[in-house]
Parts: C-alpha cells; structure tokens; sequence
C-alpha cells in the first residue's frame, strides 16, 4: 500500500484504538487515554523524502566517536560486520549470485537509515541516541560507503538531499506481481 493511503488507515486505527480505550476506562475502570506528549513520543516515523526529520545535524568525525562507542561491538570496526549486519560495501553486486546487501548497496533512500538507527539503534538502548548522534552515525555510515564526503555534516535537508546508489533499484508502485482486481 503507497505510505499517502497508510496514514489515514493508521490514523483512523489510532482515533479507533482511542475510542476503545475511552470506552475500556468507562466500562471496566482501567487504562486511561494517551496524553498528546505519550502519543508524540511513538510518532517519530521518517519518510523517505526526509519529512519529519527533527532538527539537529551531525558531522561524519562525529559519528566515527559514537560509533566506536555504540556500534562497533556488533557491527565491527568501520562497519565490515560482525554480530551485527555488515553496513559497508556490497556496491555492484546485487545482481551477482551472492549478493551483499549494506546501506551502501542496498538502501534506497537515506532518510530511512536515520530513522532506523534512532528507532532501533543501539540494540540494547533502542531510541537512546540524541537526533545530533544520529545525524552524526548516519553521516558516518554514509562516508564509510562513499556516498557523502569524509567532511559532511548531515542535517535534514542535506540528508533528504542524498542520493543512495540504489535509489533507482526498487520497483515501484503498481508492483508488476500484484494486481488489483
């Protein structure tokens, strides 16, 4: 489903759930409904054009410091892997036999590696890193695969800016597998 026809259907499940919580709270006495602070703390999602990203930049030295410090242990030095996903590389070869699929490689669009990283990142503190950290190890990232310069400082607007390699290697909608009938 294209993300402009999710959101409604997830803003009418979410103005449902409401409802059902009001009604659980006047029925049965528990729960209570989310205060505006509760519920924009779950609504944090990025789009791929950059919409909503937070304010804040980060530079790619920077990011080389919290990464040595929150992601090395999994991902390995400059990113070539380890308990965790290899970030770095695979450029030209999802077509081969064995493909390497990175952020490098594989990643459409570079607003969606700051999102996941705030959102999952680092796997036993998910959400634990400030928007400038995260700009800051998306930036790093992003250099470690050639794709911004050793230099960069990423903010939303230059990160919505860039161009993954890939970014011309997903099929878009209609998808030629499925059809509405």
């Amino acid at each position: 489903m294209p993300r402009l026809k999710l959101r409604p259907a997830l803003l009418a499940g979410a103005i449902a759930m409401l409802g059902a919580a009001v009604h659980a709270e006047e029925r049965y006495g528990i729960g209570r409904v989310a205060t505006p602070a509760e519920i924009a703390g779950w609504n944090i999602d990025i789009g791929r054009d950059g919409s909503n990203l937070p304010p804040g930049s980060g530079s790619v030295e920077r990011g080389r410091t919290v990464f040595a410090e929150q992601c090395v242990a999994c991902h390995g030095d400059s990113g070539q892997g380890g308990v965790g996903d290899r970030l770095v590389g695979g450029q030209g070869t999802l077509a081969s036999p064995k493909p390497i699929r990175t952020v490098g490689s594989y990643w459409p669009y570079a607003p969606t590696l700051f999102d996941y990283i705030r959102r999952a990142m680092p796997q036993n503190a998910p959400q634990s890193l400030s928007n400038e950290d995260v700009y800051a190890v998306s930036a790093y990232i992003l250099s470690l695969n050639g794709i911004v310069p050793a230099n960069a400082v990423l903010d939303a607007k230059s990160l919505a800016a860039v161009k993954m390699p890939n970014r011309d290697g997903f099929v878009s909608d209609p998808r030629p597998d499925v059809h509405n009938r």
